[in-house]
């Protein structure tokens, strides 16, 4: 049986979470980005997200297969309780759960930084990344209409929205990720990992 893990993301996890999203750059439209990042702009972007947001992997037998983080979906600062969620895998893993419960995990976390809104950005067509965002319970809250250019082709984005805990007014104040209680990271962590390994 293959052992999985889900933990937190590393340095040196930089280039293989790059390996894995270079494909989908190359040769899909589930990212807009048309140019492979440089591995110091990939670690840029990490190094930025980890600065406040959780960023974990998923190991398959010791080999990164996937990624998934949560980001500031608006600069502005009444939008410090919303995020935008990204998830990518290696080709050869999606459809076995795994980025299921990835996400789960990262919605725990984050519920701990106390995030209200958790959003899904979605390029059309996506029928798995669609059903994944319902299956956890995300509600469609609409589509931008021939929003991105990509391979000669226009495409739809589709906007998928979850309140992951109940709303306080006021709001409690956000925490960084480096400011929450890493044990309880790691109880969640752990939690999923249990799961993971179940499937």
């Amino acid at each position: 049986m293959d052992t999985k893990l889900i933990r937190l993301v590393r340095e040196d996890d930089v280039r293989k979470i790059l390996d894995i999203y270079a494909p989908y750059v190359k040769n899909t439209s589930i990212t807009f980005e048309c140019t492979t990042p440089s591995l110091k702009d990939f670690n840029k972007k990490v190094s930025k997200v980890t600065s406040f947001y959780p960023f974990l992997v998923c190991e398959v037998n010791n080999s990164v297969i996937g990624y998934a983080y949560a980001d500031r979906i608006r600069e502005r600062e009444a939008y410090d309780w919303d995020v935008e969620l990204s998830i990518y895998l290696n080709q050869n893993y999606s459809n076995l759960g795994i980025g299921k419960i990835l996400y789960e995990a990262l919605l725990d976390i984050l519920k701990l930084q106390n995030i209200y809104n958790a959003y899904g950005v979605i390029t059309l067509p996506n029928k798995a990344s669609v059903k994944l965002h319902k299956k956890l319970g995300f509600k469609e809250i609409g589509v931008f209409h021939n929003t991105g250019f990509k391979f000669n082709k226009w495409y739809d984005v589709i906007w998928f929205e979850k309140t992951i805990q109940s709303l306080q007014t006021p709001p409690d104040k956000i925490k960084p990720f480096s400011a929450i209680d890493k044990n309880k990271v790691t109880q969640i962590i752990s939690n999923y990992n249990k799961i993971l390994n179940s499937i």
